[in-house]
């Protein structure tokens, strides 16, 4: 059978307001547990919530990014449940007028195809507290917390439409919003303390079929590769249930990345099943054109603008552009160490390789750019070493690794560890003659082949002259000394 995945995602972003999204509270993340919370937060008798302006200015600002209609009346509402770390027993957030109305965002894939993802609505809400459990068993030793820093704390949550079909799609989607959202300055996007958050919807239906499967949820992924492997886990699963005769359940699940498996946590519930209705301590917020136009005004550039411009600007391929301009730091980063060295290519390929994958390594206690023991001034530095030919590309390697390990800048590291590129042709004709007398056979055969063989030919020569010098000798004139000396 040929099945199609269908895919939606909810997607919790946490606003970078101060202080909580109606009350006093600040908002700072790895504080002592339970010290930001206060009786509004806990709804205790008496209190009344109040809405930080700040949070709407944000939601508004995310509306306007994806050129979404941003309803001049919103109301928020209550929704029902009973959780630990939801004291309250409702979670206020907007369900039947939220802030923003339908939207559509553009992702790029892969294969540099262009697909569209619609929105259906994104709208304002708390968050709630989070549960910590520690040193529990098969025997149920140990306890579990509850922590209320977090309660109360601004959210836009961001629901799509099922438009997405694999993973590939599902990923671009998230990251293209934490490119927006991040942009914006909004939310600082770090994911790892949960300021961004995904649930993920999916279904699978035979293709060609119109009406949609039976969808499950999977909750609180932190994570684009978490993600990934969720859907991947989940699809494979619907399948082989439907293939085997099975009927899929409604339900919420939870995938646990430490072990690659998901289970079960509960029916998925409908909306009559939270019993929502109108808060009755919040007016409806009523806006008007002239407070839009004034925030619309302030946006600073988004994504698809600032991927144009750095083509535009830079002459960089449109994969460079793309994966240089979603995040706001790497983009600062590229432009602050190509204003200094003059070459957005060379400064594209490092960010791109080197510094990515350490930045990604398993080991790596560095989650972003900003981090990055490497300054921007610091690559500029290595990149002109190479341009001005003290180091070659191969050098740069080495060197980069030692400035990475925080042991100096290109000129001290190249300095201390005598890396400095032989460009004496004195020296390097030496060389080359030594590892032309070495290997007379292998010089025979280079002078009785064809002109188009001894071009692959040759790198044996040279990858013995570059081993003999240590990697320092220059490549160039290595080439231009070697063919002079095989073609006297």
């Amino acid at each position: 059978m040929e099945w199609e995945t269908v895919i939606g995602l909810e997607i919790h972003v946490q606003l970078a307001t101060k202080s909580k999204i109606f009350s006093t509270s600040k908002t700072t993340f790895g504080a002592e547990a339970n010290t930001q919370a206060n009786a509004v937060d806990l709804a205790m008798p008496g209190t009344l919530p109040v809405l930080n302006e700040q949070a709407l200015r944000y939601a508004i600002m995310f509306g306007l990014a994806i050129n979404s209609p941003i309803n001049k009346r919103s109301i928020f509402d209550r929704k029902n449940y009973f959780y630990p770390d939801l004291p309250k027993g409702y979670q206020t957030t907007q369900m039947d007028e939220p802030i923003v109305g339908a939207g559509v965002v553009e992702i790029q894939l892969k294969n540099g195809e262009y697909k569209d993802i619609r929105i259906h609505h994104a709208h304002l809400e708390e968050d709630a507290g989070k549960s910590l459990h520690e040193g529990l068993g098969v025997m149920n030793h140990g306890f579990s917390g509850i922590d209320l820093n977090r309660a109360g704390t601004p959210l836009i949550e961001i629901v799509s439409e099922p438009d997405m079909r694999n993973s590939e799609e599902a990923v671009a989607f998230a990251r293209k919003i934490h490119a927006i959202v991040t942009s914006l300055g909004i939310s600082d996007g770090e994911m790892s303390q949960g300021s961004m958050r995904f649930d993920v919807n999916v279904s699978v239906r035979l293709k060609g079929q119109k009406e949609y499967g039976t969808r499950t949820e999977t909750k609180n992924l932190n994570s684009f590769k978490f993600m990934e492997e969720a859907i991947a886990l989940e699809v494979e699963r619907q399948i082989d249930i439907l293939e085997d005769g099975g009927n899929i359940a409604q339900e919420t699940r939870l995938y646990n990345a430490d072990n690659k498996t998901a289970r079960s946590m509960r029916s998925k519930e409908e909306a009559n099943d939270y019993r929502y209705f109108p808060c009755p301590d919040l007016l409806p917020v009523e806006i008007d054109e002239s407070y839009l136009k004034a925030i619309a005004a302030e946006l600073p550039e988004l994504p698809d603008a600032r991927q144009a411009r750095f083509i535009a600007t830079y002459g960089l391929s449109d994969y460079d552009a793309s994966s240089l301009s979603g995040d706001r730091h790497v983009a600062a980063f590229f432009e602050s160490a190509t204003n200094t060295c003059d070459d957005a290519k060379l400064v594209a390929n490092w960010i791109n390789g080197d510094i990515s994958a350490k930045i990604n390594a398993a080991d790596s206690k560095i989650s972003n750019i900003t981090q990055s023991p490497v300054s921007a001034e610091d690559l500029a530095g290595l990149i002109n070493r190479i341009k001005d030919n003290t180091i070659s590309g191969k050098i740069a390697k080495q060197v980069f690794d030692c400035m990475w390990n925080e042991e100096g800048d290109a000129d001290k590291v190249i300095a201390a560890k005598g890396l400095k590129q032989v460009s004496d042709s004195g020296a390097l004709d030496v060389l080359v003659a030594d590892v032309v007398a070495s290997n007379p056979e292998q010089v025979d055969n280079y002078r009785k082949s064809e002109p188009d063989k001894r071009k692959k030919m040759i790198g044996f020569f040279v990858g013995q002259i570059m081993k003999a010098s240590k990697g320092q000798a220059n490549p160039g004139l290595v080439n231009s000394l070697l063919l002079k000396k095989l073609d006297e």
